[in-house]
């Protein structure tokens, strides 16, 4: 924060850094997302008409109003108080049956929570919510994990290659899932979407093709954040005994844990807004489409908005912007901190006392975070 709220990035455009600028850009619908026309626009015709980034253009989160309203109206409230409760018990059984596993083999030695919880339980909770089948749910995983680096900032060749072939094979998959359901529509969530979209597009082909969009991300969306909230929750609440004591005395407060982690360290640290004119933002001038990267881990931890912002306190009830604001606002927040609640409530009511036995890994990203070890051993 030393260097300010706004600063030049060498490549471009204006780094973010300050809460109030991320919180007043997200909120603010003029500000627009770069969508497929951005996309296309771009000189770097390899990094962004390629297969991969213009899927994503194309994708909920990349849609500029009007076309974000009506893509979003079609969704509803997917994850409404009634839905998250009809959830709940096979997400709670399948917390169970990971944590299980994960101490089992903690008596055999250290156990690695992102192999067995964390990297599961999101694609366990979201397939069956799609109503996927659960033998392709490791395909799926590893396909979102290929797929990311088109949404990361500086991706290598060998990495984009990497992203446009899972973008073709995810691609191929729900265009196949789709034409099964057409044949037989049934009461799952597919079949939901079709029918919706039907009613709103009288071509039958763009109809699919809006599903086929919404189906693509929704996997993409629920995979990679939700498991880095896992990870996370787990390895700041295990770093210091303390929390997880605290906590074992106060569950009504794990709820505020989860904010706090979602403040600490968020599952995506930067997100991208273009300029719709020339606009000045905390007095600098911002060029008619340019871009800003909204450094959102630097923001939620801007001293201005939060006392000792360094501190992981768990009482701190924080507000933040972990799952972003205004109109694309995550559409599964209320999944993941239904997740993150059931993994956390489930670890303080065992007796088996946990510490971290070894650094976390992670990949080598900016924008999404991932961890891809956090190991443990039996206190």
């Amino acid at each position: 924060m030393a260097m300010g709220e706004m600063i030049p990035a060498p490549w471009g455009g204006h780094l973010v850094t300050s809460y109030q600028l991320c919180h007043q850009i997200l909120r603010d619908r003029y500000w627009k997302v770069p969508d497929s026309g951005w996309r296309t626009s771009q000189p770097d015709a390899k990094r962004w008409s390629a297969l991969a980034s213009q899927q994503m253009g194309a994708s909920l989160p990349m849609l500029n109003p009007p076309h974000h309203a009506r893509m979003r109206k079609s969704v509803g409230n997917p994850f409404s108080q009634n839905s998250l409760e009809t959830l709940r018990p096979s997400i709670e059984i399948a917390v169970e049956r990971l944590l299980d596993r994960f101490v089992d083999e903690l008596h055999q030695g250290p156990s690695d929570f992102c192999t067995i919880v964390s990297e599961e339980l999101p694609v366990i909770a979201v397939g069956r919510w799609m109503g996927l089948p659960s033998s392709d749910y490791s395909l799926l995983r590893s396909l979102t994990h290929g797929q990311v680096h088109t949404q990361e900032l500086f991706p290598t060749p060998t990495q984009l290659i990497q992203s446009d072939a899972a973008t073709a094979e995810l691609r191929q998959y729900f265009a196949e899932l789709i034409q099964e359901r057409r044949r037989v529509l049934g009461e799952d969530l597919i079949s939901s979407w079709l029918r919706t979209w039907d009613a709103l597009e009288p071509d039958q082909d763009s109809a699919d093709q809006a599903v086929h969009s919404l189906a693509l991300f929704m996997i993409l969306a629920a995979l990679g954040t939700t498991s880095h909230v896992l990870s996370s929750t787990a390895r700041l609440l295990f770093d210091d005994s303390h929390h997880m004591d605290w906590l074992r005395c106060h569950p009504e407060h794990i709820p505020d844990a989860i904010e706090e982690v979602l403040r600490y360290d968020p599952p995506i640290h930067m997100i991208s807004r273009v300029a719709p004119e020339d606009t000045e933002l905390g007095g600098v001038l911002v060029r008619e489409g340019e871009m800003v990267q909204l450094m959102i881990g630097a923001a939620q931890h801007d001293p201005v908005q939060y006392a000792d912002p360094q501190t992981f306190d768990i009482r701190r009830r924080p507000p933040h912007l972990g799952f972003g604001a205004g109109i694309h606002y995550c559409l599964g927040n209320a999944l993941a901190r239904l997740e993150a609640t059931a993994v956390l409530a489930s670890l303080l009511r065992r007796s088996t006392r946990l510490c971290i036995s070894a650094p976390p890994r992670w990949a080598p990203r900016v924008a999404f975070r991932h961890m891809t070890s956090l190991q443990f051993a039996l206190a």
